[in-house]
């Protein structure tokens, strides 16, 4: 219930608050008797009455309230503001503008502010910290000055080679959404009793159950060959050798993992550790970069969800990895519960794979990532 004549809200600020402040958040039954030391202030008698002394006090929306015949006016928060030496501790900020400024590393009270009543605004932070760049001294300019023609390196003319005939693809995308929960849960379990060289990532586990799902479906896993455009030719791999892009300082380069039907999952980390390693050294040899199959985009370990990668011939699929992220969800009892998702982006040679055939594998090697214990099952 409101009662007139008391207060409303209680308002509590992130400083010391100012006796002139003070004075202004008084109810009118703490002032009566009392004199006001404010400026300009005259002391106040106090009178008999029936009704309730009101206050004259701006409230915080700034609408004056009712004044009862023996009260005077008193100062407004802006007034106060200006009677506190440098208005300190009286600055008008809300807490959102006080955490931007601890952000900024400005000092509050240095900022003028343009609202109502002298309150500092978040535009007055950015302006004031516009105006301390501007006057400290600039840093030796790197800008380029003029254009300059510049060679494509070896790793680009080679991506470019091969990206261009790749135009030629129909490219079928598909994605699906995989809940790798489960599989975090054991990598967490596993991990534990292993050195921070041996923990094992997603990457593994999803080369692993791409292998075991061509057993199903050899289709993507073929090679086409159009040196007779008239008469192309598929090629059926027995081995699933599985490139992987991987993003070095000269530039995309994609190893291959050979033979990934026969390894382990932790063999197959191993492989990805080493390749990882010889590509960011550039000791790659051409039998690191030859004979893929099937190629994998880890395009997650940078960024990103949904991509749409691009075949790199004589290959007829490509997968694409995103980024894992926690999202709420709902259980088999409509509970929320948290949830970590992925999105894998398929995309296929729509000459050869049509989009059922596709979508069959993805949700072949998504059903093994959210139960690990039948992708267990199925290893040798």
């Amino acid at each position: 219930m409101a009662i007139v004549g008391k207060p409303l809200v209680d308002i509590d600020i992130q400083s010391e608050i100012s006796p002139e402040d003070e004075a202004l958040t008084m109810s009118p039954a703490e002032g009566d008797g009392q004199e006001s030391n404010q400026p300009g202030v005259e002391p106040e008698t106090s009178k008999p009455t029936d009704r309730p002394q009101e206050s004259a006090v701006e409230g915080p929306l700034g609408k004056n309230r009712k004044q009862g015949p023996t009260q005077k006016s008193q100062p407004t928060l802006a007034d106060a503001n200006q009677s506190t030496p440098g208005g300190r501790s009286a600055t008008l900020a809300t807490p959102a503008v006080r955490h931007l400024s601890k952000e900024l590393n400005i000092d509050i009270a240095d900022v003028k502010g343009t609202g109502k009543d002298g309150r500092v605004l978040k535009e007055d932070l950015y302006n004031h910290a516009a105006k301390d760049m501007s006057s400290r001294p600039s840093a030796p300019s790197r800008r380029q000055e003029s254009d300059r023609e510049l060679s494509l390196t070896p790793v680009q003319q080679q991506m470019f080679k091969v990206m261009t005939r790749s135009l030629s693809i129909p490219h079928f995308l598909y994605t699906s959404t995989v809940d790798l929960t489960p599989l975090t849960a054991l990598r967490a379990r596993l991990n534990a009793s292993t050195t921070t060289e041996q923990r094992l990532t997603h990457l593994p586990f999803i080369l692993k159950a791409v292998s075991l799902a061509f057993q199903a479906h050899p289709l993507l896993n073929v090679s086409l060959d159009m040196t007779d455009a008239s008469k192309p030719q598929l090629t059926e791999h027995a081995s699933h050798n599985i490139g992987v892009a991987i993003d070095t300082p000269s530039g995309l380069l994609v190893p291959v993992v050979h033979n990934v039907q026969d390894l382990t999952i932790v063999e197959i980390a191993a492989k990805l550790a080493q390749l990882s390693t010889a590509a960011r050294s550039k000791k790659l040899t051409p039998s690191n970069l030859a004979g893929a199959t099937f190629s994998v985009s880890n395009i997650g370990s940078i960024g990103g969800g949904v991509v749409a990668p691009v075949i790199s011939e004589p290959q007829v699929a490509i997968l694409g990895v995103g980024r894992s992220r926690i999202v709420p969800a709902f259980d088999e009892e409509g509970r929320i519960v948290k949830r970590e998702e992925c999105v894998l982006s398929w995309s296929a040679d729509h000459r050869i794979v049509d989009g059922a055939e596709c979508a069959r594998c993805a949700e072949k090697v998504r059903g093994f990532l959210e139960e690990i214990g039948e992708m267990a099952v199925l290893m040798r």
